[in-house]
């Protein structure tokens, strides 16, 4: 079975809310970019993000914070790939006064997000069959 993850650090620019608050857009850009390579390890093209059918957002994220997201297809079609996805919060900000870069690993880490969705590979850019083995 394919799978894959990212992990990255929520910037200043990344917070688009009061108090540092990370837009949950921010979680489905991470998603969106670790079915891009689960696409390019299954079918060796980048294909195309159909829909998702679920998205959740459990808790706050904010600049600063490490957010490790992870992917797996569960599903091969002819040209579809249904994939399922969690976004983790690895490493907070501290917020101790006078330490501003003072942070705490999270452990274990806090689920953020959650999604599922549907990617779709056109046969014709299909240059490698993945691994069906475990579907």
């Amino acid at each position: 079975m394919n799978k894959a993850k990212i992990r990255m650090r929520m910037s200043a620019h990344d917070a688009h809310y009061a108090g540092g608050l990370v837009d949950g857009s921010k979680m489905l850009q991470l998603f969106g970019d670790v079915a891009t390579e689960l696409l390019i390890q299954h079918d060796g093209d980048e294909g195309l993000f159909k829909a998702y059918d679920l998205v959740e957002f459990i808790r706050p994220v904010f600049s600063g914070d490490y957010i490790e997201a992870v992917g797996e297809i569960v599903e091969v079609g002819r040209t579809s790939r249904k994939m399922r996805f969690e976004a983790y919060k690895v490493v907070s900000n501290a917020n101790i006064e006078g330490h501003e870069s003072a942070c705490d690993v999270i452990d274990p880490p806090q689920l953020v997000a959650r999604a599922s969705g549907t990617c779709v590979v056109p046969n014709r850019y299909q240059r490698k069959k993945g691994d069906l083995s475990g579907l």
